[in-house]
């Protein structure tokens, strides 16, 4: 039985615009793809005639319509190469959603739009009929489709908003054979810890969205007694010079009369969307009137169902002379009601409104993962994105599926440039030459929002220098104040005279580095006990090009020390104070398998292992009533895994019916588990 839930399709649900093309004249239809394709520095490849020609880009999703003029022709000559039909295994994979085919017009669009890499060729692999779910079966398949057709890279605009490791094993399995593969972070931001699989996927190219360049990128920031609130301003909606902040009046529907009896002067007012009349056509321009004559700041408006929405103060309704008088916003249902209901309670709230570009989008999934790695790896434009749709025509849409093909697009371009590039050092290139993103106050976003930065593919472009790991995330504790972590540098092309190396992070930080040959040695040493999570960069300056390497630094108090003897791991806990109890979780870095075992002060802990590869050391030590974590890694490589690690045991002839009694009831159940859902992004 397949499970499924609904894809992410409207505005209300998943934070995902999507207008069709009747409101935009041809200009305007060229105007926005047009927008983010150079504002992420892809027209600097033109100048050499690196168009992503030879590139074979895989598009896993709901097809692709490839008798669109500007992703014209099925077939070796066409633009779709290949691909394959997952729903119907006898027919082509036409797209009949739409999905799909705006994601593959922001890679590889070559006509009235021009997508990142419009020569590229692409394989379709439809893995959804209407868009509405698809078991992670399928996306497997497709993956290893992809593999056997030879995709230089896999883009995945859909994911599940939790781990699925079957997903991620095939993910690997095609970045063991060197193909570079994208996914999107997902739409279930702004909170954190919102990335499902495939996006939690350790070496694959996670990608959040941000805003797009243009005039109507216009971020909102809302904050009621200094706590924030999602908010998208209105099309149409006045830029502020600097914040407004008022006294926050509840105005029922914002008709007139609901002004009669209240001083809404200088103050933000909330009123619910629609009307309270059956029929009544209450435009927010309507709201937005009645509350500037009023003398109101602001104005938000809340949904009158559940989720947010993008509201239009200029439409073909209006009157003839209306012009916005006061920015107008629009909130989700939930946190309007809850405003209402605190109104009374309320001192005061504080609206600003500004263009930002680089401002990551609410709805675009944030990380952590995982304490071991990072995860978005970067962000790219993602809302308000014009591209292709279905049946010839153009949608106007936002979502981080439009973010991920930006990059699947980049690293064509880059591809084509350097075809010697393997798949880890494209991700260098990429990651770690990437622009900063900052919000309205000019502070970066930190790496869980934005992962290294915004995609720069111009500055990519010029970049001689690959720089492994392009993030990384390091551990001291109170007994272990100094860490040390390692930068391969691999030279495309001159020197490393000149080199220049910098550090951004919190003062008590000491740092040191050496460069010895291709390697540069950096060195962190804690000043002072200040526990938690850090946030640093590494900045590498290199033949006019500046490269952001990014780290995140757990600072506990405990640790854990691990050793290894044959094929067996042994720890050892450390803790300032008196501690009685440890649970140590040991990860797979490569198929994401966990052990457990405890330890106490008067039993130590080991755990068998059968695989060379990185473990990841997850523990929570227990103090008194509190527990804290410590953390370590350890690279193995000296196991034998002649058994394919799998340990023998010898089962008495008399089990083995019970044993298979059993695995045959697991299998059932994993099959009924297996399918999960997948929604698009």
């Amino acid at each position: 039985m397949k499970v499924l839930i609904i894809f992410y399709l409207s505005i209300v649900f998943s934070g995902i615009f999507v207008f069709s093309q009747t409101f935009q004249s041809e200009s305007e239809i060229r105007t926005y793809l047009q927008q983010s394709v150079p504002f992420v520095g892809a027209d600097i490849f033109k100048i050499d005639g690196i168009d992503g020609a030879g590139i074979k880009i895989a598009v896993i999703d709901t097809g692709v319509d490839f008798n669109h003029p500007d992703l014209f022709g099925w077939g070796p000559d066409g633009k779709v190469i290949g691909g394959y039909n997952f729903i119907h295994e006898n027919e082509v994979p036409m797209d009949t959603n739409g999905h799909g085919t705006q994601v593959a017009g922001v890679i590889a669009a070559d006509g009235k739009i021009k997508g990142m890499a419009p020569k590229a060729k692409l394989l379709a692999y439809k893995v959804s009929e209407n868009g509405e779910g698809v078991s992670s079966d399928l996306i497997i398949k497709a993956i290893e489709k992809a593999i056997e057709d030879g995709a230089d890279i896999i883009n995945i605009s859909l994911g599940v908003n939790k781990t699925n490791a079957s997903i991620d094993h095939a993910v690997n399995r095609a970045l063991e054979r060197e193909i570079f593969v994208v996914t999107a972070a997902g739409n279930d931001g702004s909170a954190l810890k919102t990335i499902g699989s495939p996006g939690r996927n350790f070496g694959s190219v996670t990608v959040g969205a941000t805003y797009n360049n243009l005039t109507s990128s216009m971020v909102a920031t809302l904050e009621i007694d200094e706590k924030p609130y999602t908010v998208i301003p209105m099309v149409g909606s006045p830029k502020l010079e600097k914040p407004v902040t008022g006294k926050l009046i509840f105005a029922n529907y914002g008709k007139t009369d609901d002004f009669k009896d209240i001083d809404v002067k200088d103050a933000v007012v909330i009123v619910e969307r629609g009307s309270d009349v059956e029929g009544e056509m209450l435009y927010f321009s309507i709201k937005e009137t009645n509350a500037a004559n009023a003398g109101a700041k602001a104005l938000m408006v809340y949904n009158n169902e559940p989720g947010i929405f993008l509201g239009e103060l200029i439409h073909e309704f209006i009157e003839p002379e209306y012009k916005p008088r006061i920015p107008v916003v629009s909130i989700d249902r939930d946190d309007g009601l809850k405003i209402k209901e605190l109104i009374e309670n309320i001192t005061n709230a504080t609206l600003n409104l500004f263009y930002n570009p680089d401002f990551v989008a609410y709805f675009s999934s944030r990380g952590p993962v995982s304490p071991f790695y990072v995860k978005p790896d970067l962000v790219a434009p993602g809302a308000y994105i014009n591209t292709t749709q279905n049946n010839g025509g153009y949608n106007f849409t936002s979502g981080t599926s439009y973010a991920a093909p930006h990059v699947s697009g980049a690293a064509a371009l880059l591809l084509q440039k350097n075809p010697q590039l393997h798949h880890h050092e494209l991700k260098s290139l990429i990651l770690t030459t990437s622009k900063p993103v900052s919000d309205a106050y000019g502070n970066e976003f930190s790496i869980n929002e934005s992962g290294s930065g915004r995609l720069d593919i111009g500055n990519a472009y010029n970049a001689k220098l690959i720089i492994i790991p392009p993030n990384f995330v390091v551990n001291v504790s109170s007994d272990e104040l100094i860490v040390e972590q390692q930068l391969e540098l691999k030279l495309i092309d001159g020197t490393l005279d000149n080199l220049r190396v910098e550090f951004e992070g919190p003062d008590f930080i000491k740092f040191a580095y050496f460069l010895e040959a291709n390697t540069l040695r950096v060195k962190m040493n804690m000043m002072e006990e200040n526990f938690g999570d850090h946030e640093g960069k590494i900045i590498i300056k290199h033949e006019n090009t500046r490269y952001v390497i990014p780290f995140l630094l757990h600072f506990t108090p405990g640790s854990v020390s691990v050793t290894q003897q044959n094929q067996e791991l042994f720890f050892e806990i450390n803790h300032p104070e008196k501690w009685s109890f440890a649970k140590i979780s040991v990860i797979n870095s490569e198929d994401g398998r966990v052990e457990t075992t405890t330890a106490t002060p008067f039993k130590k802990a080991s755990i068998k292992i059968n695989k060379n590869a990185e473990y990841w050391i997850d523990t929570k030590i227990r103090v008194g009533e509190n527990a804290s974590n410590a953390y370590n890694t350890i690279e193995i490589s000296s196991v034998s895994e002649d058994h394919n690690g799998l340990d023998i045991i010898d089962i008495p002839e008399k089990q083995i019916s019970i044993i298979a009694g059993i695995v045959i009831t697991i299998g059932m159940i994993g099959i009924i588990k297996k399918r999960q859902s997948i929604v698009r992004f």
